[in-house]
């Protein structure tokens, strides 16, 4: 404790308490105690390095007869880190009364504090073995070299070390282990599970696209979901059996064959004699959330054919991390092979043709279409749910919204083109009639998956000034590093919010975003509530 940094201890106090204020997700005593640790960590780093700048650039410093007034200051942030805890839970509690969830009753503050205290060591351990390599390179190196060139050289090394052992060793070790363990899983078949009845069924008795090699999300996807019975029974009418398509890592060698392969099963199927037929990009793993698919068979009465291609069996943020290029090229893949022939089909009797992703899968939808290829004979329409922040297209159109829109539901030119919808507001209302291509994207302000921005290290993000959005707590308050850090730890547990908020999107507000982008036929407003619970209840 004597060798810690006295600026260090200031501003890991300082850093720990701004990480216990709210950010966009609700955080157990585990994981605020890990993001605790971690600020903490980067805030002592902090600290050490102006301390060091201070005294390199010979500026004046502190006496020993200031010791008093460090202690009193060490002792006031101290203070202020105890404060912040103990309003810990009411700061949570702003996130949960705002998304319907039950109160706590306290933060468990002494195991956040124990688990955050665990952290920090072991960060500061790893810098101490930091500092200790880059002493011992440059005592090797100042024999050769001036002793401040030594420094810089040995600090460079060291990094390179440290670099080449957590990326090159421990990250690649565990990349490759999530990986064989995320194929084991691909892989597996539930003992109850069988092939689906019938010929025009993928993975059925005729189909092309063998059911053991479809991976274990495909497999669900194809034998899941509602069928003419339970479609006609909810509207009283006949209806038809949805198609659902799906082409697995395993079915063909290369993405161009598999694209191939999915187009071949399509028409085999009879999709393109269809209403509508939908192309999706499913996540890192290869699912696709049946809340977007469901609804839609739903609302068109199971008139609809729907695609999918798998890329990877890894989860989105691992998939994005090791082979980003895959999700594109299999989307891109599978849009022209669907594209190409849909193009060939009389115009009035082909289906309406729409894009859809969830997630990475919405980044790599949006990636599928060049806007000059498609420009003379426009597919129809587009539903992006939960567009990660690195979305380009999203991006722009937000950047260049209507002025006074906010930036977590914004208003692009006249509506005719691109809408944006959440939980309480939907894709109609006040805009221009739609164009020939409709795009909807379903976001919610409390999504960090969405609205992570790099730049809240040192600026505070568009959609946190002016009013927020209906499911950010009004206590979320801008400080610079710490925000950008909690983040960070919101989008890795993004998806564990109640249905409705967060990265978790909801059949409600699927119906929402669908009806405006598609135009089902024969759906009364009064439909639509007696939907929204019909689905919810299945859910449920």
């Amino acid at each position: 404790m004597g060798s810690l940094c006295a600026t260090g201890t200031l501003l890991a106090l300082f850093f720990f308490a701004g990480s216990l204020t709210p950010s966009l997700m609700p955080r157990s005593y585990i994981v605020q105690g890990l993001l605790s640790g971690i600020c903490a960590a980067v805030g002592y780093t902090i600290g050490v390095f102006l301390s060091w700048l201070w005294r390199y650039l010979e500026l004046p410093w502190l006496s020993r007869h200031a010791l008093p007034l460090r202690a009193f200051t060490l002792l006031a942030a101290l203070i202020i880190a105890a404060i912040f805890l103990w309003h810990a839970v009411g700061w949570q509690n702003s996130i949960r009364s705002l998304w319907g969830m039950e109160r706590l009753d306290s933060a468990d503050p002494a195991r956040l504090a124990a688990i955050a205290a665990a952290t920090f060591a072991l960060l500061f351990a790893i810098g101490r073995l930091f500092r200790l390599a880059a002493n011992r390179l440059s005592d090797w190196l100042d024999a050769v070299m001036p002793r401040r060139v030594s420094n810089v050289i040995a600090f460079a090394l060291a990094i390179v070390l440290f670099w080449s052992i957590g990326q090159g060793l421990l990250l690649r070790w565990g990349l490759n282990a999530a990986d064989a363990s995320f194929q084991k899983a691909d892989e597996m078949i539930v003992p109850d599970e069988k092939p689906p009845a019938g010929v025009d069924v993928t993975g059925g008795d005729q189909s092309l696209v063998a059911w053991d090699d479809l991976g274990r999300q495909g497999r669900s996807f194809v034998s899941s979901g509602p069928r003419s019975q339970a479609i006609g029974d909810f509207w009283k009418t006949p209806a038809l059996d949805p198609i659902r398509v799906y082409v697995g890592l395993n079915n063909a060698e290369t993405v161009e064959d598999r694209a191939k392969l999915a187009l071949k099963e399509l028409q085999r199927q009879g999709g393109f004699e269809r209403s509508l037929l939908v192309v999706i990009a499913p996540t890192g793993t290869g699912w696709v959330d049946p809340a977007a698919i469901d609804t839609l068979e739903y609302l068109h009465r199971g008139d609809i054919a729907s695609v999918a291609l798998q890329y990877s069996y890894l989860t989105s943020w691992l998939s994005l991390l090791i082979e980003p290029e895959s999700g594109q090229d299999a989307a891109k893949a599978m849009f022209q092979e669907v594209y190409k022939y849909w193009k060939t089909l009389p115009a009035d009797k082909r289906p309406r043709l729409y894009l859809h992703g969830l997630s990475l899968g919405a980044l790599n939808s949006q990636l599928s279409t060049d806007i000059y290829d498609i420009v003379g004979d426009p597919f129809n329409g587009a539903l992006w749910s939960g567009p990660p922040f690195r979305s380009q297209t999203w991006n722009y159109i937000t950047a260049s919204r209507e002025a006074g829109s906010p930036a977590w539901l914004p208003r692009f030119r006249d509506g005719s083109v691109v809408r944006f919808a959440n939980q309480n507001t939907t894709a109609s209302g006040d805009f221009a009639p739609w164009g020939a291509m409709r795009i909807v994207y379903l976001q919610y302000a409390s999504d960090p998956v969405v609205f992570f921005d790099p730049s809240s290290f040192f600026r505070e993000p568009q959609w946190l000034k002016g009013a927020r959005g209906p499911d950010v707590s009004p206590d979320f308050t801008w400080l610079p590093i710490v925000t950008a850090l909690q983040l960070v730890v919101d989008m890795a547990i993004a998806t564990s919010s109640p249905v409705g908020y967060g990265h978790v999107y909801a059949p409600q507000h699927y119906i929402d975003a669908w009806i405006p982008l598609t135009d089902p036929r024969d759906v009364s407003p009064t439909d639509i509530p007696r939907l929204k619970e019909h689905l919810k209840s299945v859910a449920g």
